[in-house]
């Protein structure tokens, strides 16, 4: 630990920037230790609202209500990283707001991410910055031909995202022009095409006192550029995990980290690892924490902004998540078109399997509405009973 602790002690308020299912859950986790919580989200309707003691209605550019927001805590965080350098400067001149604008102003835009790893010599893959359709171009030419597009800004879950040089029936500028017209047409990066074997995520939690956990990996499976399930432990080399883990905390001390943050990596046939992307939040991957781990992610978050003692990360048991999509509940007869009932309770007959839902309002394809988990003797019999569960529903 670097400085002395000054604990926030339960029965004081914690501020949420973002009313999603991460805000949700961070906020039961916080009453259970005995803290109030207040959120801000601009959809009256957040999954938040239901657990908490009160909700702003307001966008995340609105710095009059950010500090109505702060005025009321003791603390303040965020579940979701759009919010306005503004807006988080209106905060902190009235609460302590963990984790910082510095940090969040670099994760915000995929460019200065980027940027900031090569420059702190952390192990990144090729990339190009991209603002028009011939830096696209050239930045394809100059990275192999086979590339993954991103925005700069926002885009998550496969928004905002192309590629170039995977489809044998398209000319390389058809490509080229479809990942522009996906960035939006703005700013964005391209990124080299790799061998993958595997993709990992590492979650790292640091108090302001300086305190560090690190947990053990996740080893995490999308389909459609959305995670489809995430399993703790990861089935990785000790020799990997412990590259993993360094590198997390390396980049957690590097940014004086107050809070937690996942780092998402890429792991190539030849054993390398490569930093993907960064996530100061809790994360989709380590959901299964809450049943595979001593503290679970939300939890930790907690007590991480409050610089509370932090929780052991040690796995009891192999744990294992799978996304429930808002595509489950599709009806393709339906007038309604989304108001199929999904058999949860088939799906709970299968051992292990809890099921959790977000009570989100409006389903659609794609959005997560909700997750199962599973505990299990290993990491491959976790993941085989929740998709198991998933099939059943």
């Amino acid at each position: 630990m670097t400085s002395t602790r000054n604990p926030i002690l339960p029965g004081a308020t914690i501020g949420i920037f973002g009313g999603g299912q991460l805000g949700r859950m961070t906020a039961m986790a916080a009453r259970a230790m005995g803290y109030r919580i207040l959120v801000l989200d601009p959809d009256p309707a957040c999954p938040a609202r239901f657990v908490v003691d009160g909700c702003i209605e307001a966008g995340w550019d609105d710095a009059r209500e950010a500090a109505n927001l702060a005025r009321g805590c003791d603390v303040v965080t965020l579940e979701i990283e759009q919010i306005s350098p503004r807006s988080m400067d209106a905060a902190a001149a009235l609460a302590p707001v963990r984790p910082g604008r510095a940090m969040l102003s670099i994760i915000q835009d995929r460019i200065e991410q980027k940027d900031w790893l090569r420059r702190n010599g952390f192990p990144i893959g090729p990339y190009r910055a991209v603002r028009s359709l011939d830096d696209v171009r050239n930045a394809v030419l100059a990275l192999g031909g086979r590339c993954f597009c991103k925005s700069a800004t926002g885009g998550y879950d496969g928004r905002g995202q192309g590629k170039v040089g995977f489809n044998p029936d398209a000319s390389v500028e058809e490509e080229v022009q479809g990942a522009w017209e996906a960035l939006g047409q703005a700013a964005g990066v391209v990124e080299q095409a790799i061998s993958l074997d595997k993709e990992i995520s590492v979650l790292v939690a640091r108090s302001p006192s300086g305190e560090v956990k690190v947990y053990p990996a996740a080893w995490n499976h999308h389909e459609h550029q959305i995670l489809a399930w995430s399993v703790i432990p990861a089935p990785i080399s000790s020799d990997l995990e412990s590259q993993a883990r360094k590198i997390a905390t390396d980049i957690a001390d590097t940014f004086q980290l107050e809070g937690i943050l996942a780092i998402e990596f890429f792991v190539t046939t030849d054993g390398h690892l490569f930093v993907n992307e960064l996530a100061p939040r809790p994360h989709n991957s380590y959901h299964a924490s809450e049943r595979a781990c001593i503290t679970g992610q939300f939890e930790q978050h907690v007590r991480a902004i409050c610089d509370l003692p932090l929780g052991d990360t040690d796995v009891v048991q192999p744990g294992a998540i799978a996304n429930l999509l808002g595509d489950i509940w599709y009806n393709p007869d339906s007038p309604k078109a989304f108001d199929k009932q999904p058999n949860f309770a088939a799906a709970l007959t299968v051992p292990g399997v809890r099921l959790h839902l977000y009570e989100k309002l409006r389903p659609r394809k794609g959005r997560k509405m909700g997750h199962l988990s599973a505990v299990a003797s290993t990491p491959e019999e976790a993941v085989a009973r929740v998709q198991r569960a998933l099939q059943l529903l």
